[in-house]
């Protein structure tokens, strides 16, 4: 089984917050699964299901993002995860919006959720997905702007790479992290070609 813990805060005051683009992916990609999230006996709110006869967990946990590691502890503990059947998707603001990366494994950056993760797995081998919210202009208290919501037209731009976002996700739950790289490359790759073909024509 593999788990898709997405970091955030619970509650409508955080809706749509920076902090919670881990909480806006997995609402997407559960929608595209007709999926509804439910609670479970533990700090998380959850939704599960199969792709090709792959099992899947999806996490939102309602420990804050200050404590997510409790929360993945909990999921992978009682449905018996490896740490490398895990994979975060975190906010960045070391990376310019809307930028999107990849990384296997690693320290936490500076994200406090990452670091509650890895202190309560014990383990900093586990992939993770990071979404950039990072401006070039940033001029405000970091705590303050992590906790600003997105403007309607950056959640448009996040539903226009929800596509791509999901292809990684499902990629990851079919073959795992090697797989979803290569999907990403590629995916990158065609993008980079049709922007060299655009700027011929004009």
């Amino acid at each position: 089984m593999k788990c898709i813990f997405g970091i955030g805060n619970p509650g409508n005051r955080y809706q749509n917050t920076r902090h919670n683009i881990g909480f806006i992916l997995l609402d997407i990609f559960a929608s595209k699964l007709k999926l509804n999230f439910k609670p479970a006996n533990s700090d998380f709110y959850f939704a599960e299901g199969e792709i090709e006869s792959n099992p899947f967990i999806f996490v939102k946990p309602t420990t804050y993002v200050n404590k997510s590691g409790i929360a993945a502890h909990q999921c992978l503990s009682y449905n018996n995860i490896d740490v490398d059947n895990l994979l975060v998707l975190v906010d960045d603001v070391n990376l310019i919006f809307p930028e999107i990366r990849l990384r296997k494994s690693g320290g936490d950056g500076g994200h406090n959720g990452l670091n509650s993760i890895i202190y309560h797995l014990g383990s900093e081998n586990f992939p993770r997905l990071r979404f950039g919210i990072g401006t070039e202009n940033f001029a405000e208290d970091l705590s303050d702007y992590v906790l600003s919501g997105f403007s309607q037209i950056e959640l448009n731009t996040i539903n226009k790479l929800s596509d791509f976002m999901f292809i990684l996700n499902r990629s990851f739950i079919l073959h795992g992290y090697d797989f979803m790289l290569s999907e990403y490359s590629r995916i990158k790759n065609l993008e980079n070609k049709k922007n060299r073909t655009s700027d011929i024509n004009e």
